[in-house]
């Protein structure tokens, strides 16, 4: 007889943790050593440069009285050209892997450094060229939040949510999200949303239950039938039909004992059912929240010393192409929208009209320079946009006027070069629109979760999002193509995006811009016999909190 090990036992975590290090262990260990950056030059070269790599910095020539010696080399995140000027080693981006990105940041990660650990989840979840490993992500991810770094918390939050790796647990994923955000536990909106979720688990468990016990009794009351008919069987003399008899008895026995393992492992799932059910956490009903529901009068009262920052918008439309069609709203699109964020909102606004990919990664790039940790930056994409499945992952592109044709990837602009950009920039509030086919795979994370979004934002409430970093998108669609046309000379979202902006009088978050959005696109947009459906969503690892974007007329 074997020891049985619990799976929420000490041993069995401790065992699971020394396993997903092997797995981890062995992938580093058949990599190739750290790569030196290539001094072959690429037509491509230009891009290549502005691209976030994996960086490792040389270690440190260090004095300690009178002994020297050398630091460990230091793992960071910066622009290739940055690297190669501060001596450092990287792998180009467009021939990393999760092999190459894993020899970086694995023995920091290994020593308990929470940012390598939190790189380290991000690497196995995306991939990298490779199938996703959710379940060594979510070990690193876990790994990093239990030190409090807040992007893991995020990362782990949405594996739970989704059940990538790990079992779907949308409460444990909604605490996940709290402390990522730096909400209390006592306060009132995330009691608000974990009590409304929670009473939700409970009625799906306790219907699960119920059907298992319903399943139960019928069968049970099945056994009973057949134990009657077998009792009513001996109860008759006995004839020269008897073997008859007893091949009718041995066929109900039969019946009987494979009805009695279905209730058995029925009873044994409900068992478990019912100990998740137990496990749910029990929150008191909390007291009405005593914020309005949503006006424009709500806002229109805000106190003038609240303090948005500056505003910057980078505007970039894509409408003549080299080797694509041309496209036939973009340019109006782009011009409206910078007018109205320019005279209306007092947005800052550069405008980059039908862009190649090093004058697109330029302009991002530059951002670095210009914006500080207060500012809000607006990012609007309209233009061509693709996909390519690399293994189980799908990567979204924006194609600038110099692309290649689809399928082959040229001059493309990746998401996720783009979102490696927006983790390292200062500003304080970061929203993206896109309105171009795939918009919504520049992020993989859920939608939104919104935290009492029907509510008024109060002065207090804007206070407390005002201190938090926001990266936003809003998508015109999903993983979809999208309608480049509606009327007025303007794509079917961008139509209704101007309408919004300029009907707005007071200050605006973007969970209300995007609610306004949303169903008069869709509604528009199956009138002409296409669906389309945009998406809200935080930009996953590039260092989102629970901020908001907001639009503050001038």
């Amino acid at each position: 007889m074997c020891n049985q090990i619990s799976e929420h036992s000490p041993a069995y975590s401790n065992i699971r943790d020394y396993l997903v290090r092997m797995v981890s262990i062995a992938i580093l260990f058949f990599t190739t050593p750290y790569a030196l950056a290539q001094n072959t030059q690429t037509p491509n070269s230009g891009v290549a440069d502005l691209q976030v790599v994996d960086c490792l910095l040389p270690g440190q020539v260090r004095r300690l009285g009178s002994m020297t010696y050398l630091t460990s080399r230091r793992p960071i995140n910066t622009t290739a050209a940055d690297c190669r000027i501060r001596g450092g080693e990287y792998v180009e981006y467009d021939r990393a892997d999760y092999k190459t990105a894993l020899s970086v940041w694995m023995p920091t990660a290994e020593e308990g450094n929470a940012e390598a650990q939190a790189n380290v989840g991000e690497i196995f979840e995306r991939g990298l060229g490779g199938s996703p490993n959710y379940q060594v992500a979510a070990f690193w991810y876990e790994k990093s939040a239990q030190q409090g770094n807040a992007r893991a918390q995020f990362n782990l939050a949405t594996l739970y949510e989704q059940g990538l790796g790990v079992g779907e647990n949308k409460l444990l994923a909604l605490n996940w999200y709290r402390k990522a955000w730096g909400i209390p536990e006592d306060n009132i909106i995330y009691q608000t949303t974990a009590y409304e979720m929670q009473s939700e688990e409970r009625g799906k468990y306790e219907k699960i239950i119920n059907q298992k016990n319903s399943q139960i009794n019928l069968l049970s009351s099945q056994i009973d039938r057949l134990n009657e008919d077998i009792a009513n069987i001996n109860r008759i003399p006995k004839t020269p039909s008897a073997d008859t008899q007893k091949t009718q008895m041995q066929d109900f026995r039969d019946q009987i004992t494979e009805l009695e393992a279905m209730v058995s492992d029925l009873s044994h799932q409900r068992d478990v059912t019912e100990q998740e059910y137990r496990a749910l956490p029990v929150f008191r009903e909390p007291k009405q929240i005593t914020r309005p529901k949503k006006s424009r009068k709500n806002s229109e009262k805000l106190d003038d010393r609240l303090k948005f920052g500056q505003y910057f918008a980078l505007i970039i439309g894509n409408q003549r192409y080299r080797q694509l069609d041309d496209l036939a709203s973009p340019k109006q699109d782009v011009q409206v929208i910078a007018s109205i964020l320019e005279n209306k909102y007092g947005f800052a606004v550069k405008i980059l009209h039908d862009a190649d990919d090093v004058s697109v990664m330029h302009a991002i790039n530059d951002l670095n320079e210009e914006l500080d940790e207060e500012d809000n930056l607006l990012i609007y994409y309209a233009g061509h946009g693709s996909r390519l499945n690399s293994g189980e992952f799908t990567s979204g592109y924006w194609l600038p006027i110099n692309a290649d044709p689809p399928p082959r990837d040229t001059h493309w602009v990746a998401n996720e070069a783009i979102t490696r950009h927006l983790s390292r920039l200062e500003a304080k509030r970061v929203l993206v629109i896109a309105d171009s086919c795939y918009a919504g795979l520049l992020s993989d994370a859920p939608n939104y979760l919104f935290f009492d979004s029907d509510q008024a934002y109060s002065e207090e409430f804007i206070q407390y999002k005002l201190a938090k970093k926001s990266r936003l998108l809003i998508s015109s669609g999903g993983d979809s193509p999208v309608l480049d046309n509606e009327g007025n000379g303007h794509s079917v979202f961008a139509n209704v995006l101007i309408e919004q902006l300029r009907a707005n009088t007071s200050v605006m978050a973007s969970p209300e811009l995007f609610g306004s959005i949303k169903e008069e696109v869709i509604e528009r947009s199956s009138a002409i016999g296409h669906t389309q459906e945009p998406e809200f969503k935080a930009i996953k690892g590039s260092g989102h909190e629970v901020g908001d974007f907001f639009f503050v007329p001038i």
